[in-house]
């Protein structure tokens, strides 16, 4: 009698879990105004997981119903090994896992883009939240946007499909949206637009940016037809075609939309810890599980998990305090 498989990730409120983000370090090697501080305490090495850990933990869910892993940080590219982790996820390809993705800044694409390819991904986020070097240097603190349009060209150029992710940012970028729009039309690219979020101390008033997507897509409407699209890349962006342009534009809101009731996923941080929300500090060992009982534990921590994942986010950008702690870069967003 074949041995049976290990019953699916479905938590208290009947969402099965298909779609798991890593978060492979907290480090980055910019400083976006709306995810981080000026100056970061970081993790030191010692409390990351191991790649090893990692792509264990990564089996453990694939072999539990997930279907779909993105890799993220921080700056994943940052973190030495992660292309072998990526090789070891990537084997599970076709064998239970649908795909494996990558979220990146794009300063290091350049050099990795091969590499994600013969691991396996197909396709790839890039922030990306403005198309003008000095705006985008104002953004990110430090960053230089050639180094991240030459990662964006050679990641194309391997064979990688691509999305540019946007954060709509009232008074910084907010012109530039349709110009962007435009520019990931022409190159073949498709662009998701995301509403600031609030997490972490970012030495600032978020309300101060806060765009509402409902807002800046009524005004796309009134300019373009906006055709609905069903299709879905496991994640809570809704899409739609842009007919005159024959482009995919998507919208993520937290704030505005609430996508809580069809959530899927749940997210991995370097450290080891399972959170169960974006929004909540819910969480799970998965690291200790692991190292105290191996599988068996690693098993049991999982169904913890599904019994303790939460109904919704408590995202309200009106609060003068961020809704957690952490900063985005822990979790990977």
């Amino acid at each position: 009698m074949a041995e049976a498989l290990p019953h699916p990730l479905i938590d208290a409120f009947g969402r099965r879990i298909s779609y798991l983000r890593i978060s492979v370090t907290d480090r980055c090697d910019l400083r976006c105004r709306y995810c981080m501080a000026e100056v970061m305490q970081f993790l030191p090495t010692s409390r990351l997981m191991t790649i090893e850990e990692i792509g264990s933990i990564a089996e453990a869910f694939i072999a539990r119903g997930v279907r779909r892993i993105r890799l993220t940080g921080g700056e994943p590219l940052v973190r030495r090994g992660v292309t072998e982790l990526a090789r070891t996820i990537g084997r599970h390809i076709g064998q239970g896992l649908d795909e494996l993705t990558l979220t990146t800044n794009g300063t290091r694409l350049a050099a990795e883009a091969q590499a994600l390819v013969d691991a396996g991904v197909r396709r790839i986020n890039v922030s990306l939240d403005s198309l003008d070097p000095e705006r985008f240097r104002h953004i990110t603190r430090t960053g230089q946007l050639d180094k991240v349009l030459h990662g964006i060209e050679a990641g194309a150029a391997a064979g990688l499909r691509i999305k540019i992710n946007m954060v709509a940012l009232k008074g910084l970028n907010e012109d530039e949206i349709e110009p962007m729009l435009r520019w990931c039309a022409a190159r073949g690219h498709d662009l998701t637009l995301i509403e600031t979020m609030p997490l972490g101390d970012v030495e600032g008033d978020r309300t101060d940016h806060y765009l509402p997507l409902d807002q800046v897509r009524r005004g796309l409407e009134s300019r373009f037809t906006l055709v609905p699209l069903s299709e879905r890349t496991g994640g809570p962006a809704r899409y739609f075609r842009v007919a005159e342009l024959d482009a995919k534009i998507g919208f993520i809101t937290p704030l505005t939309e609430n996508f809580c009731a069809g959530c899927n996923r749940v997210r991995l941080t370097a450290e080891g810890q399972l959170y169960l929300c974006l929004g909540r500090e819910d969480r799970i060992d998965l690291r200790a599980a692991l190292q105290e009982g191996g599988r068996p534990a690693l098993d049991a921590a999982l169904d913890r998990a599904m019994a303790a994942k939460p109904l919704r986010h408590a995202f309200a950008i009106e609060d003068a305090s961020p809704a957690v702690s952490r900063h985005m870069s822990v979790t990977g967003g």
